[in-house]
């Protein structure tokens, strides 16, 4: 028994009152003297045993009038054992996970066979709904009392490529729970995979009242090994330059050797042998790559013998393509820009660009349309007619580097911009005077492996006014030393410096390689986007050139994966597949990405019985008893009416039994009077 308001017990106390009336305080009376009995009139006593019974009867009802009505206040209950919701509706929510680790051997099959057993629990008056859950929660049928609309429903479940969590599931119950009005029962079918677990347990709330039960698919953890990681170029212009560089890992595994294969459009290429040590993972690398030219199909594969055969390949784009084309403008006089500018770019480009020199004097009759992208180092003789085309070649979507050196710092604009020269500086080499890099924005494209110029010293600078560009790096007096500009469809790199060793001493610094390249692929268009994705990430379709441009993306089954309608206005798509999925622009551009699951998923370790204890006990509230799916239940038995109905009896009796009593008492004190 439990009382709601136990407080109220210490009115026990009271008890001492009827006490005090009906033993302590006792009747006494005065004795009178009498010279002789005669005139008394003889007649039968009453007999004192009897009328003590009576007094000790209205004692004990009196006393428990008083106890029944303390026990009211307090309010008792009792819990007892009822069946389960008897004939209450309740809803029946079947959750199957079809995460990628549920491909291991016949996981998923199992569950959704478990889970056509759980439905025969659905009683007449119950509902019942399905879902699929693995990085997000897919409702498959609304609830409905219709069996066969449920079991078509778990059949249409197919294994995914996605992340399993937990947390995004207890979320789901959690809704369910709030707009369900009737009783939440939850079974879940899954591998209790730990890599699902949320970092903090109270995402795995769900609501309270919620009957939440596990059901595992996974009884021990099962060894597997997978491709990890592969790092690949995403183009390539030289094939004997290229390196792929693959991680073969082991899950709760024991050492063993591996055979590992690099595999391109179908075709293996090379196979090597890989010792994987216990638990562990090892490194394998190819040299070399005779691609074709175009986009191509990578995969490092491996024959790991184990159940989990999905992840033993990882997926890989390559694209073979020519090296792109560059042109460098000069001043007859001032080769010494070229001859660095040059040199850095072949180190670092991997074969990626062929450089192309002209004079100013002899560009009036390039084509520019065939570069990527121009240098203007320190130009000022161009003519009229060679700066028009330069600027025609912006807004056609070219990409411009100007070097500012001290022949610019004559002139009141900068050409092709039009930026206003305010300043020449000048610092004396003699004195170790210069100018140092102040700020540095890592985050353009240009500049993320530089660092920030640490050393650098810049000897001579032009001031320029930044109007409307944006300032990538300033020097410590706050001067632009890097401007970027838009201009048409183009973009505009301006340098208030040259690439010499005159000016400066930018050439000498490991930092100039770096910054060359990056600044050649950002013009050159080459930065794009990452050609190696995880399962639900975002591929975005549009940038600011793309604006109204229309999209086909086929998915790895081949297939559309965006309508018309969303080809024309969607900025990103979700990759939901392993695979390649194929990008064609309507400019006739063609990217190819690769998408892999989540390795996590291939760590197959699964959670404590301890952990699944708390977790299915999160919406139990305290007292319940047995486990999901149980017959019975614990309920509280409200006794109030009970106690507060012997109140009434006991108070009706003590009230009957009282007044005969004292009734009976009154006549006998007169007659045992005188006479």
């Amino acid at each position: 028994m439990g009382f709601l308001s136990p407080w109220f017990l210490a009115g026990v106390a009271a008890i001492g009152l009827p006490v005090w009336l009906h033993l302590l305080k006792q009747h006494k009376t005065t004795p009178f003297r009498f010279s002789s009995l005669m005139f008394f009139e003889r007649r039968t006593q009453s007999s004192v045993k009897h009328r003590r019974l009576k007094y000790l009867a209205l004692f004990a009802m009196r006393v428990a009038l008083l106890l029944l009505l303390i026990l009211a206040f307090a309010h008792p209950y009792l819990m007892r054992t009822v069946p389960d919701a008897g004939g209450a509706h309740k809803l029946l929510v079947v959750a199957i996970d079809n995460s990628f680790s549920m491909r291991e051997s016949n996981r998923l099959a199992r569950a959704k066979q478990e889970a056509k057993a759980a439905l025969a629990e659905l009683r007449s008056g119950d509902e019942a709904q399905v879902l699929a859950f693995g990085s997000g929660v897919r409702l498959m049928a609304q609830p409905t009392n219709d069996k066969g609309r449920l079991v078509s429903a778990i059949d249409e479940i197919e294994p995914a490529d996605a992340r399993s969590s937990y947390a995004e599931l207890a979320r789901a119950l959690r809704s369910i729970g709030a707009s369900s009005r009737a009783s939440v029962e939850a079974h879940v079918f899954t591998d209790i995979q730990k890599s699902s677990l949320p970092p903090s347990f109270a995402d795995l709330q769900v609501p309270d009242g919620t009957n939440l039960s596990l059901h595992s698919l996974a009884p021990a953890r099962v060894p597997n090994f997978a491709v990890e990681n592969v790092t690949a170029p995403a183009r390539v212009y030289n094939t004997r330059q290229v390196r792929i560089q693959a991680t073969i890992a082991g899950y709760g595994t024991t050492a063993a050797r591996r055979s590992v294969s690099l595999v391109l459009n179908g075709k293996e290429m090379e196979r090597k042998e890989a010792s994987v040590p216990a638990g562990g993972r090892t490194t394998v690398e190819f040299h070399g790559l005779e691609a074709p030219h175009g986009f191509n199909r990578g995969e490092v594969r491996i024959d790991s013998a184990d159940t989990l055969a999905a992840d033993d390949t990882f997926f890989f784009a390559i694209e073979r393509a020519e090296p792109s084309r560059a042109l460098f403008i000069h001043e007859a006089r001032q080769p010494r820009g070229l001859l660095y500018f040059r040199e850095a770019l072949e180190a670092a480009s991997n074969s990626a660009f062929i450089l192309d020199a002209l004079t100013a004097a002899q560009i009036g009759n390039a084509d520019l349309s065939k570069y990527r992208f121009v240098v203007l180092s320190d130009v000022v003789s161009a003519s009229h007619a060679a700066e028009k085309a330069l600027k025609a070649y912006l807004q056609q979507g070219g990409s411009v580097l100007i070097a500012a050196g001290p022949a610019l710092s004559t002139r009141a604009r900068i050409p092709v911009t039009g930026d206003e020269v305010i300043a020449s500086r000048y610092s004396s080499r003699t004195a170790e005077r210069f100018q140092a890099v102040a700020s540095v924005d890592t985050s353009h494209p240009s500049l993320q492996s530089v660092g920030q110029l640490d050393g650098v010293k810049f000897y001579q600078t032009v001031e320029i006014a930044p109007g409307d560009s944006r300032v990538l790096v300033r020097l410590a007096d706050q001067r632009p030393l890097l401007l970027e500009k838009t201009m048409g469809s183009g973009r505009v790199l301006t340098f208030a410096s040259t690439f010499d060793n005159i000016s400066n001493d930018f050439p000498l610094h490991a930092a100039f390689v770096p910054f060359v390249e990056q600044a050649a692929r950002y013009l050159a268009g080459h930065t794009g986007r990452s050609t190696g994705y995880l399962v639900d990430a975002h591929l975005e379709l549009r940038g600011n050139r793309d604006d109204g441009v229309g999209f086909e993306v086929l998915d790895p089954r081949g297939q559309r994966a965006l309508t018309l309608a969303e080809a024309a206005k969607v900025n990103s798509l979700q990759l939901s597949e392993a695979g390649f999925y194929q990008v064609h622009r309507a400019s006739g551009q063609r990217e190819m990405v690769a998408v892999n699951a989540d390795r996590n998923e291939s760590d197959l370790d699964i959670i404590t019985g301890e952990s699944l204890a708390l977790w299915e006990n999160t919406g139990r509230p305290a007292g319940t008893a047995g486990a999901a799916g149980g017959a019975s239940e614990e309920k509280r038995w409200d006794l109030w009416w009970f106690v507060m109905l012997a109140v009434l009896l006991t108070a009706i009796a003590e009230s009957l039994f009282g007044s005969r009593y004292l009734a009976g008492e009154a006549p006998e004190k007169v007659q045992g009077g005188i006479a």
